[in-house]
């Protein structure tokens, strides 16, 4: 794959991600100086997306505005991941329940990836964008999602980490990562401590089902301290809203 292909496909996401970020129209003039993008890449950008039905374009404010398609393309994906809404009805009774951010991660090739947020409704709150990635064996959510794994499964993955991370310092042995998993496997749960941000945290369960043969986890999130102190209380809501929500509905 040539990097002109890949360069276009990442403008057009970025363009997309920006929208949904701003939501309202764009002009040419917006996107290009945002982006630092040539005027004429863009304008062949936004007239192609234009042209496939993505992007509807307003001659009189001379502005862009994604169409219903955009709305419509993934709506089959919530289903696929969530089924029948169960998982989101889990994330919904954890934000009543705890007011902190709550997330679904799952594993991306050699990445642990978080695919659906709700935000906390406290004013000090832990920050997490759908999509965002953490390396599957330096991050608890990877070991959270690695502790679902066989064995076997845990070591190949392992070796391909192994072999594609230029700097030996993060390269991780088995014996290590191993006796993270054996611990998650243990306790049930994960408590990430500061692992990316400073004074943040997160308490995250593997869910008993897979959507499509992947594995999902939910995690509470927010504040170091007030974790602490919510620890207990935390742990055993996402037992019992597991057991509600996801086990029960499968009986």
């Amino acid at each position: 794959m040539s990097d002109s292909v890949i360069k276009t496909a990442r403008r057009l996401f970025e363009v997309l991600e920006y929208f949904d970020e701003i939501q309202q129209p764009i002009s040419l003039k917006d996107i290009s100086a945002h982006f630092d993008y040539p005027v004429s890449s863009a304008s062949a950008l936004l007239k192609s997306m234009v042209v496939m039905g993505y992007l509807d374009y307003d001659g009189y404010s001379r502005t862009y505005m994604p169409t219903m398609r955009i709305a419509t393309l993934g709506n089959w994906v919530q289903g696929a991941l969530f089924g029948e809404s169960r998982i989101l009805a889990l994330m919904k009774h954890m934000s009543e329940l705890t007011r902190e951010t709550i997330s679904i991660g799952t594993q991306s090739d050699l990445f642990a990836q978080y695919i659906h947020i709700i935000p906390s409704t406290y004013a000090i709150r832990f920050h997490l964008k759908p999509g965002t990635v953490r390396p599957l064996a330096r991050s608890r959510l990877g070991w959270l999602l690695l502790s679902a794994r066989s064995d076997d499964m845990i070591e190949k993955l392992l070796r391909r980490i192994n072999a594609e991370e230029e700097d030996r310092k993060l390269r991780i042995t088995l014996p290590d990562l191993m006796a993270r998993v054996k611990e998650i496997r243990k306790q049930g749960f994960v408590f990430s401590k500061h692992t990316v941000t400073v004074g943040a945290g997160v308490i995250g369960m593997v869910l008993p089902i897979r959507r499509h043969g992947r594995i999902l986890a939910i995690g509470v999130g927010g504040p170091v301290d007030r974790l602490e102190e919510k620890k207990k209380q935390i742990v055993g809501e996402l037992r019992a809203g597991i057991a509600k929500f996801v086990i029960e509905s499968d009986a």
